[in-house]
């Protein structure tokens, strides 16, 4: 007799899109900041990448910027932005972009907050974009 057996196999998850351009790295990260994706964001880095965040603070590695991001995601923003220009030499980009996000505050209002954007993003090998230097608010004061 044959029974029913329901497959063990883990369910196939679209992969997540990349950045083809290095003008899609900043709509892929508003992206997956509203999707709160961590391991999504963490992609969007190379290996060695450093993060300028918060102000006066360097992220060095994907661990400390998962940890970074991690309690970014934990506050709950919701952002968009425009992505402004990207230079491009080589394997290399400095792209930079406007962007504005809400946070809820302690009292349940929305904190506003907005910025301009600067970063260095390098050419893979798989000719997709990751960055290696994130400055997410280069107008703050350190």
């Amino acid at each position: 007799m044959m029974e029913n057996a329901q497959s063990s196999s883990p369910v196939a998850t679209p992969a997540r899109r990349q950045a083809r351009q290095p003008q899609d790295l900043q709509p892929l990260f508003v992206e997956r900041v509203n999707d709160r994706d961590l391991e999504g964001l963490v992609e969007l880095y190379e290996t060695g990448a450093v993060l300028h965040y918060p102000a006066g603070h360097i992220a060095r590695g994907l661990e400390e910027i998962r940890l970074v991001l991690r309690e970014f995601l934990a506050a709950a923003p919701r952002m968009t932005a425009a992505p402004v220009s990207a230079v491009l030499t080589g394997d290399l980009a400095l792209t930079s972009g406007l962007w504005t996000m809400e946070i809820p505050g302690p009292d349940g209002r929305p904190i506003h907050a907005s910025g301009k954007t600067a970063e260095v993003a390098r050419r893979q090998a798989d000719g997709t974009w990751r960055m290696i230097i994130d400055e997410p608010d280069f107008t703050a004061t350190s």
